[in-house]
Formats: C-alpha cells, structure tokens, sequence
C-alpha cells in the first residue's frame, strides 16, 4: 500500500550565507558526486518530449558581478508584487518541464511573480550523460553570484519564497540561506538538504521538504538527520515523506506518480501560501 508520513519538527531565528561547511561538501560537490555514480545517474531516464506552448513567460539576461549574465525565466502577474518565488531546475536544466511549472506556480497562486532560475547558464541536457555533464560543471561560487543577481533584480523590499527539486530542491535550501530576512518560506522536493546546524541557525523561514522514502541517495536516514538539526537549530520544517522513488513528482519521469505528485502539489501550495500571506 502507498502511504504518505507527514513530521512535523520545530521553531524560528537568522541567516547564514555560503561559504564551505568544515564538515561537508557544498551542495555543488555533493551534486558533481552523484553525477560521477552510474547508479544515481541510472535513476534519471531521458525526458520524455513535451509539446507546449508558453501563456506569457519570458526570457532575460540578468547582469552578474564578474561574470556572464544570469538566465532566467520570468512569469508576472499582472499587477506589480512585492511577493517572489524563485524557481530551481533539476539536473535536466531549466527546460520546457520548468519553465511550464513556472506558469503553473504564477497561475495557481496568483498574485506572485516566480522566477526560474537557471544555474547551467544555458545549458540543457535530453540524456543523463549529458546531465551529468553539466552538474558537474556547476561552480559553487557561480550559482551563488547568479542567486544574488536575481535576488538584486526582485529588490531589497521582496518577500522571496524557494522551490526546487533534486538538484534544484539543494540550491532552493542554499538560495533560502542566501536570502536573509528576505526568505519567507522554502521548499525541497528530493533535494540534498543543508546539515550544518550553525548554518540551518541562521535561516529565517520555514521549510517544506518533500521526500521519498525508496530514494536510494536522499535516503530516509539523511532525512532524519536535516530533522534532527533543524531541530537543533531552533527551526521549522514540515516533512512529507512519500512511498515513492526519486523524482517521482516529474512529470518528464517514466516512474512518475501522477496521485503522489498532486498530493506533494497540493501540499506545496498550501505552504506558498502561508509563507507568501496569500489570501
């Protein structure tokens, strides 16, 4: 039977940045890592092709201090907001799939302006030899400047929501971190979460993360541990632990679980939501 466990762990207080924990890799070198196993890589089947169409995102090039403009793309209300969600891709690149969730998180929760973030710098991968590539081209210090030049564009008065999945599930942690008293809530779908408790101490929002239990490498044992520091950290996080495998809420995914998928949607929405003070 598939069974779906919520956990439910504790409170609030103030922000870290992004430098190297001493006890740890970066969530960059956690990710080159699984690009380098054949059997995470092995989890990622190719994209399946997707015939869509975009209802009113756009793409731009953002200024970056030392380096190439940043990629993302834009989806607005259309109203001006002080209310953001910046979206992360997985390790495929911020492909068609993102920029249709995009959309969707615009529709669906209305006044918002989101945000798909891309951290390849163009890049997008049709087969895992190809993502693997990629991810392990991703620079730490990169992906952080590219965060900050959105994170600039949105404003210093924005109230900046995260979410992400696998590889994009660690940088919407890293991006909440970054954020400071900006960050109003974040989510992780199936990402590796941070577990330094120094760091975790200096979050300002709450987090959702959304996991699988038949997930060979964001095991339930990782799980536990980012609880069981959050804990120690004096913050809030929500956990929804799926009888799924990994990437089980991509619709790109042949092992996608479309009754799991819109139960973890559901749940995400809810928490946007709250964090955001949507009505």
């Amino acid at each position: 039977m598939r069974t779906m466990i919520m956990i439910l762990t504790i409170s609030t207080a103030l922000l870290a940045g992004g430098k190297k924990s001493c006890c740890g890799p970066t969530p960059t070198e956690t990710f080159a890592a699984f690009g380098k196993d054949m059997a995470f890589v092995a989890l990622h089947d190719a994209p399946a092709p997707l015939a869509w169409q975009s209802s009113g995102g756009i793409e731009r090039q953002l200024p970056v201090d030392g380096g190439p403009d940043a990629r993302i793309y834009q989806v607005s209300p259309p109203e001006r907001t002080r209310s953001f969600l910046f979206v992360f891709h997985e390790w495929w690149g911020l492909n068609d799939y993102i920029k249709r969730e995009a959309e969707r998180l615009q529709q669906e929760l209305g006044n918002v302006e989101v945000i798909a973030v891309d951290l390849y710098d163009g890049a997008i991968a049709a087969v895992p030899e190809s993502a693997r590539v990629f991810v392990g081209r991703v620079k730490d210090a990169r992906a952080r400047a590219i965060i900050a030049s959105v994170t600039k564009f949105a404003g210093p008065d924005a109230r900046i929501a995260t979410l992400g999945w696998c590889f994009g599930g660690g940088w919407s942690m890293q991006s909440a971190l970054m954020l400071g008293p900006q960050a109003a809530g974040c989510v992780i779908y199936y990402g590796m979460p941070e577990q330094d408790p120094a760091k975790l101490a200096a979050l300002h929002c709450d987090v959702l993360g959304i996991f699988a239990l038949r997930d060979g490498f964001i095991t339930p044992a990782v799980v536990t541990e980012f609880q069981q520091n959050m804990k120690k950290a004096k913050k809030k996080v929500d956990v929804l632990n799926f009888d799924a495998v990994h990437a089980f809420a991509n619709p790109s995914n042949p092992k996608y679980d479309s009754a799991m998928s819109a139960q973890a949607h559901t749940a995400a929405l809810a928490f946007l939501r709250r964090s955001l003070r949507i009505q």
